[in-house]
């Protein structure tokens, strides 16, 4: 069977090959192309079912246009959320991205990056994993394009999106003490990276700042690779004595969403013993008896920030570090309560 050719296309629809080539690499506007033309030479390319050629179109410019994206957890609606989001946006750039997760795992992380190199991507979009600073200085020293989302290593200069985590943690412990609740805890993930550091931080500082004890005795570290099991014993820690805790700040929705599984086991209602806070959303809160308070992450915009960055940094490699923090939104709902 012939292939589909852009001169077939130009053919049946009456104009030049260069004119089909602008519109099917979405480059109309930029070449003042009328809106009826460009819709009509798409129509044309469907119906004779034209699949453009990527090794001559790598071949004449030296790249592959392909991006590889390496999320913490593909599984996690947070990273599944923003996957989809430089999906799309690649698309728009008429870029395809090819996926990975590390699950967190260092080793994981390393060899993704190498199968993505091999693969000739044209730039990397990376969530690192702790530890693997040595593979992001390895990047640079390759002059491979990179973009780190959701958290960095604040001794590595290099472009990144991420949140205010500090702020957004400050804000939400700030909300609970609001509420009237006196013992706060928070559950986080045992680890150095920065961004749990910050929310660790914001945590501390907000109880410090409102007179308030935990700082240090109800901020409890869940290890990744042992969620389950650290979970319970944090949440039975922080409910038992003599002054169990009132309310409960989980790191993020995959701690949360085992915390709460937890509390329900436990016959725990919420928000009248216990109030309930977390990072990120996840529609198994919406879900929840008690629709839970959530910090948003601004999820369309760190994927289209990260998209712009690499392909900026594809184009130019003497592009500038960006270091791009975006505000998040503290979503108020029942699982607080008002004391």
């Amino acid at each position: 069977m012939k292939k589909v050719s852009l001169k077939d296309i130009a053919t049946a629809a009456g104009v030049s090959t260069a004119l089909v080539s602008y519109v099917l690499t979405n480059k109309e506007k930029e070449a003042r192309i009328g809106e009826e033309i460009a819709k009509k030479i798409r129509e044309i390319a469907r119906k004779l079912n034209y699949q453009p050629n990527h090794i001559a179109r790598s071949l004449k410019s030296g790249r592959s246009f392909t991006i590889g994206l390496i999320v913490a957890d593909i599984s996690n609606p947070f990273f599944a959320n923003i996957a989809r989001t430089i999906e799309d946006e690649a698309k728009r750039n008429n870029y395809t991205v090819i996926f990975g997760s590390s699950d967190e795992n260092v080793d994981k992380s390393g060899d993704l990056i190498n199968v993505l190199i091999n693969r000739q991507v044209d730039g990397l979009i990376i969530t690192p994993a702790e530890g693997s600073e040595e593979q992001i200085r390895q990047l640079q020293a390759q002059k491979v394009p990179f973009v780190l989302i959701d958290r960095f290593f604040p001794d590595i200069e290099a472009s990144h999106i991420a949140v205010n985590n500090f702020e957004s943690a400050y804000q939400a412990v700030s909300h609970l003490i609001k509420t009237g609740r006196k013992r706060i805890g928070m559950i986080g993930y045992k680890t150095t990276l920065h961004h749990i550091s910050e929310r660790k931080r914001g945590y501390k500082e907000a109880l410090q700042d409102h007179q308030l004890p935990g700082g240090t005795t109800l901020l409890k570290s869940a290890r990744y690779s042992h969620l389950k099991e650290d979970i319970k014993v944090s949440i039975d820690q922080l409910l038992s004595g003599r002054q169990p805790a009132d309310a409960v700040f989980f790191a993020t929705n995959s701690i949360a969403m085992e915390g709460l599984k937890y509390i329900n086991s436990l016959g725990i209602r919420i928000p009248d013993q216990l109030a309930v806070i977390t990072f990120d959303e996840g529609e198994a809160l919406d879900l929840f008896y008690s629709p839970v308070t959530f910090v948003r992450q601004p999820i369309l915009e760190i994927g289209r920030e990260a998209v712009r960055v690499l392909l900026e940094e594809i184009k130019d490699s003497k592009k500038e570090i960006e270091h791009i923090c975006i505000d998040t939104t503290l979503v108020v709902r029942k699982s607080c309560g008002q004391r």
